[in-house]
């Protein structure tokens, strides 16, 4: 590519339209601060979403590297702006919870072998075909915007939470919500093959449910002095879990209709009133600035 054309792709981009109700915003949290069982004291909960967190910087950097791989094949600039708000939403995804992760390193949990295993696989999936690169990502965010909106949805799964702890999950959770169709619209725009896409999910939802299981395991026996005595604790993270799951199964299963887009579950009533929340309640900038923009305008 020459200069001048670099350049003229270069402000072509600056010039695009915003996206529409995807939102960069800087997280506010500060990971040392968060206990090690920082959900109810339940260890087995603790260590679910810690096994979780885990995933996610190498894993938000594949979804921007999945769709970055056919950007340049999209046409509509809408689209385009949506994909250049994903992509610096899941960077920021990636650069918090990589601090949540040292924090924990610090604290005793091997978390290298098993991120050394993940970037081995993360080498592989990205020699596969972009079609399916793109497919995996969008059977993800799927999932993340399921678990979101299920955080968002049951204040009671984080009234025993820390400040902090809140502030990350449930600013992650928002953001997931608000960009969980630009993978699959991409992947519709360009291959629009509901096969291939239903394939790659159950396929996705096999790994995804064994790589959690096995690293959250991995969590808790690293952890068994800590973790086993607190019996009721860990009953009651099974017991939400469960509860999650069986409440999950009808979204989940949308995802395999012909007619299927994100869309169509509406979380704009419980993501406001989780913005107000972090807004006025948790005093996170980012939030207050859209939230209340009289007072920074």
């Amino acid at each position: 590519m020459s200069t001048v054309q670099a350049t003229a792709e270069k402000k072509s981009y600056l010039n695009r339209p915003k996206a529409i109700g995807i939102k960069v915003r800087k997280p506010d949290f500060n990971p040392k601060k968060i206990r090690r069982h920082f959900f109810a004291n339940s260890p087995v909960m603790s260590h679910l979403l810690t096994a979780l967190s885990s995933t996610f910087p190498i894993g938000e950097q594949f979804f921007v590297h999945s769709v970055r791989n056919v950007r340049d094949k999209i046409t509509d600039e809408k689209l385009q702006a949506q994909i250049a708000a994903f992509i610096g939403q899941e960077a920021m995804h990636s650069k918090a919870h990589t601090e949540f992760n040292d924090a924990w390193r610090r604290d005793d949990y091997n978390l290298d072998s098993f991120q050394a295993w993940l970037g081995r696989r993360d080498a592989f999936i990205k020699s596969v075909h972009p079609k399916l690169q793109l497919a995996v990502t969008a059977a993800f965010e799927h999932f993340t915007a399921l678990l979101g909106g299920y955080i968002l949805r049951h204040p009671e799964v984080l009234q025993t939470l820390d400040d902090d702890a809140i502030k990350l999950w449930v600013w992650h959770a928002i953001e997931e919500i608000e960009h969980r169709s630009v993978a699959f619209d991409v992947y519709q725009a360009l291959y629009k093959d509901d096969r291939t896409r239903r394939t790659v999910m159950r396929n996705v939802t096999t790994g995804f449910a064994s790589l959690t299981f096995y690293s959250a395991s991995r969590l808790f026996m690293q952890d068994w002095k800590k973790s086993l005595p607190k019996i009721p604790q860990n009953i009651f993270g099974i017991y939400m879990i469960s509860k999650m799951l069986i409440s999950l199964i009808p979204e989940y299963l949308s995802y395999y209709k012909a007619d299927f887009h994100p869309d169509e579950i509406d979380y704009s009533k419980i993501v406001a009133y989780w913005k107000e929340r972090l807004a006025d309640e948790y005093g996170m900038e980012s939030f207050q600035e859209e939230v209340h923009p009289q007072l920074y305008s």
